[in-house]
């Protein structure tokens, strides 16, 4: 592998981090990590067990009753502050970590900075604005005054995927220690490595040990982790099938949820839009991190008066891109996280054709020269497909549009929304009036109009229908991690 190494990448096995030392797993297994773009092998991580679950649970438990349950609001916000100062310090080889691993771009990894110190810094500022109320009461008789109190939710599981793993950790732990709750963390197994990294700089940061866990591992630690008795909320991002089995594991000690999860998400081009604004944005849309973004654009519809340009102006787009391994500053669509995700991926392009839609360009897996033994393929358009086909229905995560046309607004709404799914989604006009006339009827946690993908820790951000319930983002992020405690006092 390149000699570009951050210094966490040092040869040795990576262990757990629980009650802030790290530790091996108590069976002593682990598992290789291998690069997306070269087949190398990275690391080799621990695999997390039950007994490793129970050991990181109860080490949250009883962090949450020492020293960080006497923090004040004022001190988790230092602690916070003192944590995005150290992640920005050491962002370059925060970001090399996932380039390696799970293969983001280098230029695109770098460039996430500014995003994930805005998480963590916007999330410290409101570790001081919990409150409570004041509430009238119409109980009779005896003088009763009502108010309510925000106290921690308690120990959190907290579970990422592979295709954001620095800014996902950040997602979840910054408003757990806002809130004062403790973190056990399952990074995905595919991207271990940053989380790993961003539990140790909580510790440099002062948080006490055993507020922040990491345990790694496969689906069963992550299965350990929601049905665990000593966890009181799940906070999971990931697919809607995972999402769907953690619900149900949660139930029998009915945990509170929260459940970002899968999308097929609508971006709606109408004829009257701006293509040079569009198109570009678009197909950033859908090929950004190699398709593996739950919010992506993949079902493009176009009007059709429009339709067979703004097709050939994405497959342009989508043909100049260079596709390239992750640490090549050139790259701009770099390897699928995994042979898994490989095969899955490549299915669908086969599929596409079988099922009658037109390839116009891409459809291939690409494996010459430096892209020989990665997990790579080709930026991909399909025009002229049906609602029906299984490329419009399932998410694939992979850089693969989906364009269909459409006659007239409420045709383009109604197949917008025919689907199980309802993360996100676009709309492209010119006419305001339009644009909030489709919003209006999107089904969907959040539009974008005449833009695409932008997000602000200041903005909430979650789902409709199955793609999940919950939100992140806002203040609502750190109130998913709180209870509300109704008083009652009597004055006279």
């Amino acid at each position: 592998m390149t000699d570009i190494r951050p210094a966490f990448i040092d040869g040795k096995p990576k262990q757990l981090l629980i009650g802030g030392r790290f530790v091996d797993p108590v069976a002593g297994e682990r598992f290789a990590s291998t690069s997306p773009s070269t087949g190398e092998h990275v690391a080799d991580i621990a695999l997390a067990g039950e007994e490793d679950v129970d050991r990181a649970v109860a080490a949250a438990r009883a962090a949450l009753d020492g020293p960080w349950s006497r923090f004040t609001p004022a001190e988790r916000q230092a602690v916070l502050l003192r944590l995005a100062d150290l992640v920005d310090a050491e962002f370059d080889d925060l970001a090399l970590l996932d380039c390696i691993e799970m293969g983001r771009p280098i230029t695109a990894s770098r460039g996430l900075r500014s995003m994930v110190l805005r998480v963590i810094r916007h999330i410290a500022g409101q570790a001081t604005a919990i409150h409570g109320e004041t509430l009238g009461n119409s109980f009779p008789g005896t003088e009763l005054m009502s108010f309510t109190l925000r106290e921690p939710i308690g120990v959190v599981g907290a579970i990422i995927p592979w295709n954001g793993p620095l800014f996902s950790a950040a997602w979840k732990i910054a408003p757990a220690l806002a809130a004062g709750c403790t973190v056990v963390l399952k990074p995905a197994e595919d991207a271990s490595l940053s989380p790993l990294r961003f539990g140790q700089l909580c510790l440099e940061a002062g948080v006490p040990e055993g507020v922040v866990n990491i345990v790694t591992g496969m689906g069963a630690t992550g299965a350990a982790l929601a049905s665990h008795p000593g966890i009181d909320k799940i906070s999971f991002t990931g697919s809607c099938e995972t999402g769907q089995k953690i619900i149900a594991m949660s139930a029998g000690t009915v945990k509170r949820v929260t459940m970002e999860l899968g999308g097929k998400s609508p971006n709606i081009i109408f004829a009257d839009a701006d293509l040079d604004l569009a198109v570009p944005a678009s197909a950033i849309g859908v090929f950004n991190n190699s398709g593996q973004v739950c919010a992506a654009g993949t079902r493009l519809f176009v009007e059709r008066p429009v339709y067979d340009e703004v097709v050939a102006r994405i497959a342009a787009f989508a043909g100049a891109l260079k596709v390239g391994p992750s640490l090549d500053p050139e790259t701009q669509v770099g390897p699928l996280v995994s042979a898994k995700q490989y095969a899955r991926v490549a299915s669908f392009l086969d599929e596409g054709p079988r099922e009658g839609a037109r390839l116009v360009t891409g459809g291939a897996r690409l494996t010459e020269g430096a892209l020989a033994n990665g997990h790579f393929v080709a930026p991909t358009v399909f025009a002229d497909v049906g609602d029906d086909m299984r490329i419009a229905r399932e998410e694939i995560f992979g850089p693969v549009a989906s364009i269909m046309p459409f006659d007239g607004f409420d045709e383009a709404v109604d197949r917008a929304n025919a689907t199980r799914f309802g993360l996100a989604g676009g709309v492209w006009t010119r006419d305001i009036t339009k644009a909030l006339a489709a919003v209006k009827r999107i089904k969907a946690g959040t539009v974008w109009v005449n833009h695409y993908f932008a997000m602000d820790p200041a903005v909430p951000f979650g789902g409709y229908k199955m793609s999940g319930f919950g939100r992140e983002g806002g203040f609502e992020h750190v109130e998913n991690y709180l209870n509300t405690k109704a008083v009652w006092v009597r004055t006279s």
